[in-house]
């Protein structure tokens, strides 16, 4: 982890090879988030983890990276490019479909009546909006671990907290979203 550190400093220090390391060194992690991400789509599926970190990887600047803060703003960066590439797909995918098909879906253990994958997406996706601004802290908490997939105790130290407070945290952004995306299929 404090490799990481120094190598995003080496990055803002305008390090050529910096990116290349950052890149060798944060590959199986965002892998396994990509991974994660990926197991909820469905199996006629065209996107990969594989490709989709590689999107997010020149979503977020390529060889020429951005000047990042610390290893928590570049995962959440990285949670968010992942996040964004599956919000644009899923809105790719339901531009010509028209309701119907309905089935449940399940938002970690809980089960809501929806569509498609896609449609749980993007309906999980406008609901994250409306908790931002309620409580960012919540809605960030909630894009590392439903569109990052990360662990809740890895996503309480990318964002800085006791993974007690993150435990809470999920509990009731999870109850929310629940209702919010429940409430908006009916």
């Amino acid at each position: 982890m404090e490799q990481i550190t120094q190598i995003l400093g080496r990055v803002a220090e305008g390090d050529s090879k910096a990116s290349n390391e950052l890149m060798s060194l944060v590959y199986e992690e965002l892998r396994r988030i990509a991974r994660s991400k990926m197991a909820a789509e469905s199996s006629g599926s065209t996107l990969q983890a594989t490709a989709l970190v590689h999107e997010a990887w020149l979503r977020l600047g390529g060889d020429d990276q951005p000047t990042w803060e610390n290893r928590r703003h570049f995962f959440f960066s990285a949670a968010e490019a992942m996040r964004r590439i599956l919000i644009d797909r899923a809105r790719r995918r339901a531009a010509g479909r028209h309701g119907g098909g309905q089935k449940r879906i399940e938002l970690e253990g809980a089960e809501i009546a929806g569509g498609d994958v896609d449609d749980q997406v993007l309906a999980v996706d406008e609901a994250l909006g409306r908790l931002a601004l309620i409580d960012p802290k919540k809605a960030e908490l909630v894009r590392l671990r439903y569109f990052a997939g990360m662990q809740l105790k890895d996503a309480a130290k990318v964002l800085g907290i006791s993974v007690a407070t993150a435990t809470r945290s999920w509990a009731y952004s999870r109850a929310w979203l629940i209702r919010e995306v429940t409430a908006g299929l009916k």
